[in-house]
């Protein structure tokens, strides 16, 4: 009996909506979208000469499903495509579509639905609509964008800057927001100033107060001074102590009468925030649980295909009535009706270019499920992004927070007349309203200039000329700081704000540029640019521009949005933004001749502040790596050392050390030649004799154990590692036995056979009977058979009771439950690392799926592409419709996409390439 076929994204959807049809239907998954553009090094996939149709293709993993559809398609009576309901989620429901080709007598309906509950999936059901092909247009839009923009422009980072391997068209803004605000940190020159804080008494209240004003001139702060000079800035009447002169004008107010000179008591309220759209998810999840934005967005998938939330890729703020109605009812419940608005709270998105019409992520269902009701049923990371998103939707309901702020002025005279005031605030909550359920964290640096902020205090109930008691007194220093750098929940906000790509991208490239690209690293939860990072804004702000001008790309965001609206078409700004219509376009941007133009020496030279630069000193990106350099001086750069941190002093250290070159430890007593320690770039090595000028054959070298350091081994030390390999013996059939080490550690070899060494002195140690009983086991397959010692023992996962480790890998020191690996971020310290940060390592990395294999490198050549966009007939790669009927019309553009159009040189819209 034929029955109708479901088609969602992910097996875990899957699962839970056949839990809803029961029996009646059959649900399947497309694991993602069955259909992209080919591989980068296969060509552009892009015909540019044929109105930017593309060469869509089912990539060799995605066959299988593929397959399972088709099988599943033959038995149906029905075909329902229920993908997401965004641009994504259009697009794989219209690439399904025309791979599955289904029969005229199979009808097709397109179904969505904002949570995963019976009733939702019910009601979607009932009432299919077509597939939007508006949607569509604008989903291939933006993927042939971004093509465009990664094939082109990632061709010439390859061959300019060392170590880039992509160009892509969010992530290299997102990058030059990071290296832009390094720069600031980098030119930043720190103040001192100094202070007097005190603690005074009154009516039996104690409380602190500061000083503010010293002879009728106010005290600096942070913000009255210049940060790229350090001196105070220009105009402002401040008065500045230094630590003498504050010590000794507490000395003459500490015994001093103090009066009360004012009192200010304001009341104000403080409203609920909206409920949860995917930024503002992300952000609150990194401040309150540590979340990175990718583990975030696996969790919060998770918690959405079971049921248990609605859609997490939004920027609305709405809750459906059926929402509200949960909430307030639960408000009523467990609050009381203090607690309860006389009507329901509506948010507007303050979103830039908010586009999806979907609710605000809150609970699923018709009535929200407390935290402690679904605890059982989900891991830690579920209950605890659950129970976040379940307080930001009752709280987001509740009443305002009544308040009372109180400043108080106090006066005294030092012993020489000097008349000084002090300062003291605080605020009293008088009713908590929504605070009672949540209170919003904040990334501010708090005590930015060195102040704290006022804060939840209560102060004494005193009037204007009231005595006031000084129980201590002193001087207090401060600095002011740098602008902070990014976090992950920073740099998400602000590419919000600017209204730079979407939502649902943000956490896939924080990911990509962090993890994958290499161009930010992690300083705690602080994003530094790596040098590579900061060679590829260099050539992108000096040659290509407007790719990377924040105004630009956020008018690309705009153009995209009047597509997915109906109000324009894409084809025509392609053809601007690739050929140029008055302007250059981006294929005589990356032609040869403007290549050749671009000096990679010049790109690759990183400024490193006015102290630096004053010395001589630059930084340079070269193939090897990064290098200081002064004249004909050169030096190498350490991996952990932040971009702001060099100083003089570091930057003489590393010449000096880099000066004194190879340490000469002795001569070879059979050779006669010297034997030298080095410090190479995969580590420090032994080297027997010298370089020969001319010769194409290098000079006998050996790697340090890591036991061994270079300021302290030892000739004989040297000479036990060249001499190796060992011979450790032969066997009974006359094999020899060697013992060695090599790319992945010591080991014993006979013939082609080899085994791992549990330890690199065992290389030194290990005896022709022990080898052969090592030979006579099991091999094992590499890098499981000689584990080193563990780091670190950290205790079991609280979930799993896996016990968790650090450990020593070939490429670094990692954290392990033994499914899971996660590398120690550059910069700490392994055995320093906390239970909890391990677990959040793992979690992090579980998030982000699996690897992806890795393939080698073959960069696409122009020809080969061209060849590939004329010739390319794949089974799959249909091109998709030009003009679907009712799908799409021509109209003039709009206001707002006509501004961007001329930011980028165009004077119109087309039909997007799909």
């Amino acid at each position: 009996m034929p029955k109708p076929l479901v088609v969602v994204e992910s097996p875990a959807k899957a699962k839970t909506i056949s839990r809803f049809l029961g029996g009646d239907f059959v649900v399947k998954a497309s694991v993602g979208n069955i259909r992209d553009l080919p591989e980068m090094r296969e060509g552009l996939g892009v015909r540019v000469d044929d109105h930017f149709e593309c060469d869509w293709v089912v990539p060799p993993g995605k066959k299988q499903a593929v397959a399972e559809l088709r099988r599943a398609l033959r038995d149906a009576s029905e075909l329902y495509l229920a993908t997401d309901e965004d641009r994504e989620g259009e697009s794989i429901a219209w690439h399904v579509l025309e791979v599955l080709s289904p029969k005229a007598s199979v009808p097709v309906k397109r179904i969505g639905f904002h949570e995963i509950t019976s009733a939702a999936v019910e009601a979607a059901l009932e009432h299919p609509r077509q597939i939007d092909m508006r949607l569509v247009e604008a989903a291939a839009g933006r993927r042939v964008l971004d093509r465009l923009v990664g094939y082109e422009v990632s061709r010439v980072l390859w061959r300019r800057v060392s170590g880039a391997s992509s160009a892509g068209r969010v992530q290299s803004v997102a990058t030059r927001l990071v290296v832009e605000r390094e720069r600031e940190r980098m030119a930043f020159r720190r103040a001192s100033y100094w202070d007097l804080e005190g603690r005074f008494a009154a009516t039996g209240v104690e409380f602190p107060a500061a000083l503010v004003e010293l002879d009728g001139r106010r005290l600096a702060r942070g913000g009255d001074f210049d940060a790229a000079t350090g001196r105070l800035a220009e105009g402002a009447d401040v008065v500045v102590l230094d630590e003498a002169a504050a010590t000794a004008l507490a000395g003459r107010l500490r015994e001093q009468p103090f009066s009360v000179a004012s009192v200010e008591s304001k009341r104000f309220t403080e409203h609920p925030k909206a409920p949860f759209i995917t930024t503002t998810m992300q952000q609150e999840a990194s401040r309150k649980l540590r979340f990175s934005s990718a583990r975030t967005m696996s969790v919060a998938q998770r918690l959405y295909e079971r049921g248990f939330i609605t859609y997490h890729r939004t920027d609305s703020t709405s809750l459906s009535e059926t929402a509200e109605r949960a909430a307030r009812a639960l408000i009523r419940e467990r609050y009381g009706d203090d607690y309860l608005p006389p009507a329901p709270r509506r948010y507007a998105s303050k979103v830039k270019n908010a586009q999806e019409a979907h609710e605000a992520i809150r609970p699923a269902g018709d009535v929200f499920r407390a935290p402690e009701v679904v605890a059982a049923d989900l891991d830690s990371d579920e209950r605890a992004l659950y129970e976040l998103v379940w307080i930001r939707a009752v709280a987001s309901q509740m009443v305002d927070a009544r308040a009372r702020r109180v400043t108080l002025r106090l006066t005294a005279s030092s012993t020489e007349g000097e008349q000084a005031v002090f300062s003291a605030s605080g605020k009293v909550y008088e009713f908590l309203g929504f605070r009672k359920a949540y209170v919003e964290g904040s990334d501010d640096d708090p005590a930015a200039d060195g102040r704290s902020d006022e804060q939840e205090l209560t102060l004494p109930s005193v009037s204007e000329g009231g005595a006031v008691e000084c129980r201590d007194l002193g001087a207090s220093p401060h600095e002011t700081r740098p602008p902070a750098r990014y976090t992950e929940a920073t740099l998400i906000g602000e590419l919000e704000k600017r209204g730079i790509g979407r939502p649902s991208t943000y956490a896939a490239i924080v990911d990509k540029i962090t993890k994958d690209r290499g161009y930010l690293w992690k300083k705690g939860t602080a994003l530094v640019p790596s040098w590579t990072g900061f060679a590829k804004v260099q050539l992108l702000e000096r040659h290509f521009s407007h790719l990377v001008d924040y105004g630009f790309t956020a008018a690309m965001e705009e153009v995209l949005d009047e597509v997915a609206n109906g109000r324009a078409e894409m084809e025509k700004w392609l053809h601007a933004f690739y050929f140029g219509n008055g302007t250059e376009g981006l294929r005589e941007l990356v032609s040869e001749t403007r290549l050749e133009s671009i000096d990679a020496r010049v790109v690759n030279r990183v400024a490193l502040g006015p102290d630096l630069d004053a010395a001589g000193v630059t930084l340079r990106v070269g193939r090897f790596g990064p290098f200081l350099e002064r004249g004909e001086d050169r030096a190498s750069v350490p991996d952990d050392v932040a971009p702001d941190e060099f100083t003089l002093a570091l930057v003489e250290e590393l010449f000096a050390r880099q000066a004194r070159g190879p340490r000469v430890l002795g001569a070879d007593p059979d050779t006669g030649k010297t034997v030298t320690v080095h410090d190479g770039r995969f580590g420090p090595y032994v080297q027997l004799g010298e370089i020969v000028e001319g010769s194409k054959t290098k000079p006998p070298r050996a790697s340090l154990f890591a036991s061994m350091d270079a300021e302290t081994v030892t000739l004989d030390d040297a000479l036990r590692l060249l001499s190796l390999p060992r011979l450790v013996g032969v066997d009974a059939e006359g094999n020899e036995i060697t013992a060695q080490n090599g790319r992945y550690g010591p080991y014993v070899k006979k013939g082609t056979d080899s085994r791992s060494l549990e330890s690199e002195d065992q290389i030194f140690s290990v005896t022709l009977q022990q080898a052969e009983a090592i030979f006579a086991q099991p091999k094992v397959r590499r890098g499981r058979g000689a584990p080193k010692p563990p780091l670190a023992e950290l205790g079991p996962d609280p979930e799993s009771g896996a016990p968790i480790r650090v450990l020593d890998g070939r490429y670094g020191p990692y954290v392990t439950d033994g499914t899971t690996n996660a590398t120690v971020p550059r910069g700490a310290d392994p055995s320093a690392l906390t239970l909890d940060e391990a677990v959040g390592l793992l979690r992090e990395r579980a998030a982000r799926g699996p690897a992806k294999p890795r393939r080698a490198a073959k960069k696409p050549a122009r020809k080969a592409a061209k060849k590939t966009q004329g010739a390319r007939k794949a089974t799959g790669a249909k091109k998709t419709v030009k003009k679907a009927a009712g799908a799409k019309k021509t109209v003039k553009k709009a206001a707002g996409v006509e501004k961007a159009a001329k930011g980028s040189g165009t004077k119109g819209t087309g039909p997007a390439a799909t």
